[in-house]
């Protein structure tokens, strides 16, 4: 896959709704009805993070969901690239970018949405064919005033913020014209999920889905 292929990919999916769910989901057997009801809600890019031993049973799990496309999210080796693609992700996300994570991602065609938070960064990225990134960490790198600021020398550059993103500052990321979505973990609060909520999910994910338009 080369840079140019991921990149369109990537921007295909950031492209499906507004929010990107990012999901820490500690207990695989939640796996499959958070899913459904992230994608029922108008979610249906779905990042799973590999900090929990049961992630990847999770990333499994969502796979089977009809209309979703779930992805794992804090990719950081080319192992942990391996393992994801192994258990069905169809995309990545990474909280930065190394040589050996890129050429892991491009051999075994899995689209990276890798992380950038500074102009030189981003600016590397672009230079191995990749316009498509996630500004990470958001709100600790300055917030959308920053993203604004990065995106006025590099218009062809498309971002994804994540990291302190929330209902209540949605909108001054999604309203940069460098934005294509931002990911946010509010649509799948942990008391929501223990309690097997899916209903209550589905509607933060409704509401989330209607963030822009």
């Amino acid at each position: 896959m080369t840079p140019e292929q991921a990149s369109l990919r990537a921007r295909e999916i950031c492209g499906l709704a507004p929010i990107v769910p990012v999901l820490v989901v500690k207990d695989a057997s939640t796996a499959l009805p958070l899913a459904e009801a992230l994608v029922a809600g108008g979610l249906p890019a779905l990042e799973v993070t590999l900090r929990t031993p049961a992630a990847l049973d999770a990333i499994a799990a969502m796979a089977q969901v009809p209309g979703g496309v779930v992805g794992a999210g804090t990719l950081v080796t080319p192992r942990d690239v391996v393992a994801a693609k192994a258990a069905g992700a169809t995309f990545g996300v990474s909280p930065g970018a190394t040589d050996a994570l890129i050429a892991a991602c491009e051999e075994h065609e899995l689209p990276l949405l890798a992380g950038a938070a500074t102009a030189s960064e981003a600016m590397r990225m672009l230079e191995r064919g990749y316009d498509v990134l996630k500004f990470f960490p958001a709100e600790a790198s300055g917030g959308a005033p920053a993203l604004k600021a990065i995106g006025a020398p590099l218009p062809q550059i498309s971002f994804c913020p994540t990291g302190g993103v929330s209902p209540s500052n949605a909108m001054d990321y999604l309203s940069l014209p460098n934005v294509i979505c931002a990911g946010g973990s509010w649509v799948a609060p942990s008391d929501k999920v223990a309690a097997g909520d899916w209903a209550g999910i589905e509607a933060l994910a409704s509401e989330a889905s209607a963030l822009g338009r």
